[in-house]
């Protein structure tokens, strides 16, 4: 999948050391509700047994010099205990801290739309954010998520304990 500037394609062991130095960045994680990354080896361990065993999480990857900025997917989402319906599943990104306010995150949140839309039967998502970090729901409101009016708060997320979350969807199909 990809635009002019981005492409979404499947992470791989090799990109653990670019993975790294993006998420072990104290500013990335704990906005996304998952902790800084300790080391590459740990990076590594994301990549085998959580972005590719959901095969519906991409590397977001800037055209121009071929480097990840991020990551895109969507899915059942680890332990989330966003307030989804059934079968519905949550949409999850996050974007290195040098490509924040760029558009990059908006424009790959749209292609992985777009990609939902043509290959699956995909009713609607869900999608939620620390109210902390409101550029994440800017995001959301600029591919189509409406705000619910829920808010939950998910201690089984980083930091998560005392930070409520913003609920936004997107019905796809009626």
């Amino acid at each position: 999948m990809e635009t002019e500037k981005i492409l979404l394609r499947p992470w791989l062991d090799s990109d653990a050391d670019t993975l790294f130095k993006y998420a072990s960045d104290p500013d990335v994680g704990p906005r996304a509700g998952w902790p800084p990354h300790k080391s590459v080896e740990e990076s590594l361990e994301v990549i085998r047994n959580v972005f590719n065993k959901a095969t519906t999480t991409w590397a977001i990857v800037l055209k121009e010099t071929n480097g990840i900025i991020g990551a895109m997917g969507y899915g059942a989402s680890c332990d989330c205990k966003l307030p989804t319906r059934e079968g519905e599943p949550i949409v999850g990104y996050w974007v290195a801290k040098p490509y924040w306010n760029k558009g990059y995150c908006t424009e790959a949140l749209r292609l992985m739309l777009d990609h939902i839309r043509t290959t699956t039967e995909i009713r609607s998502l869900l999608c939620g954010h620390f109210v902390d970090n409101p550029a994440s729901g800017r995001v959301m409101e600029k591919c189509g998520f409406v705000p619910t009016g829920e808010e939950c708060y998910d201690e089984t997320q980083y930091m998560g304990e005392g930070r409520p979350i913003r609920i936004l969807r997107l019905e796809l199909k009626k």
